[in-house]
């Protein structure tokens, strides 16, 4: 593509999409280091919004590479396993459970980053092996929104529940390709 008279390469669209869902991943624990639980929350929905689109941005134009894919996983595993893990340890763990908070989000953490390391070897193309991070992480952001409605001990279930899914054999479609 030309831009200004010079070629642009096409590669680096789908790369800007995936840095804003890191950008946000730490923002989300910047707001939530300074207790601001809705824009953390926020941060980590947006970053759902980027990594949904640098897919589709790469598909569109034919530009997925190898940098991309290890760029995905590295953003991803910040914006949905840690982020998510320090806002619920923030919001939640911290005041009713913080040694055992600790540990579940460091789980969740943990197996959000090896969910993410099996997908970058396999070569599946019809469904997903476990549940992806993305939803793992997203559907915690959105409990959180919830927190006020919610009793404390329904985060340490999901949140375990989710970790063993990520890494789990269960195949989940895949929607939207």
């Amino acid at each position: 593509m030309m831009m200004f008279g010079k070629t642009f390469d096409t590669r680096i669209l789908p790369c800007i999409f995936t840095s804003a869902n890191l950008f946000f991943g730490f923002l989300a624990i910047i707001f939530a280091m300074d207790h601001h639980l809705r824009s953390a929350a926020g941060m980590i929905l947006l970053s759902v919004l980027m990594d949904s689109l640098d897919g589709k941005v790469a598909r569109k134009l034919k530009a997925s590479s190898d940098f991309g894919k290890e760029l995905d996983s590295l953003s991803d595993v910040i914006s949905f396993g840690l982020a998510p893990a320090v806002l619920i340890y923030v919001f939640v763990y911290q005041n009713h459970w913080p040694l055992w908070g600790a540990l579940v989000s460091g789980l969740f953490t943990l197996c959000g980053a090896l969910r993410l390391a099996r997908f970058n070897i396999l070569c599946s193309t019809d469904y997903f092996v476990g549940v992806p991070i993305t939803f793992a992480g997203g559907f915690m952001a959105l409990l959180l929104l919830f927190f006020d409605r919610i009793p404390w001990e329904v985060y340490p279930v999901a949140m375990s529940v989710l970790a063993v899914l990520m890494v789990s054999s269960l195949q989940v479609p895949k929607l939207g390709k």
